[in-house]
């Protein structure tokens, strides 16, 4: 039935800022951004070894949330730390820290600058399959 994460969809007030953001993040522009005129209200990242979708959708379009919740999907890294850091020294705010969870597992969370949840793993059985 399920066949893998199409879209990983966050939302953003500020949709120029947030764009900024995971430009940084990503260490590119968005391939896909609508309208083409105008301010953006939608914009699409490929990233990883399976080119997995990553989108930004202006907040307007949501439903509201008291506090950063939701989903929370966690993407692949190689290094949960120095990608933790990282994400902090672009702004975002610690949500749950460096954990492991068991032997060479390691989860962490952080709330963007957007109010979004973004959850980072370090999984061997991850690894090992994209070996």
């Amino acid at each position: 039935m399920f066949r893998g994460l199409a879209n990983l969809n966050l939302v953003a007030d500020d949709m120029t800022a947030a764009i900024d953001w995971y430009t940084q993040v990503f260490d590119s522009a968005p391939y896909f951004v609508r309208p083409e005129q105008g301010p953006a209200q939608y914009a699409e990242w490929r990233f990883g070894d399976d080119d997995d979708e990553f989108a930004l959708m202006d907040a307007k379009f949501r439903p509201a949330l008291p506090a950063p919740g939701g989903a929370l999907v966690s993407m692949h890294v190689d290094d949960i730390q120095a990608s933790f850091d990282r994400l902090i020294a672009l702004g975002a705010q610690p949500f749950d820290p460096v954990t492991q969870r068991g032997e060479g597992w390691y989860s962490a969370s952080v709330s963007d600058p957007f109010g979004n949840l973004v959850g980072l793993i370090q999984s061997p059985h991850w690894a090992a399959q994209h070996a």
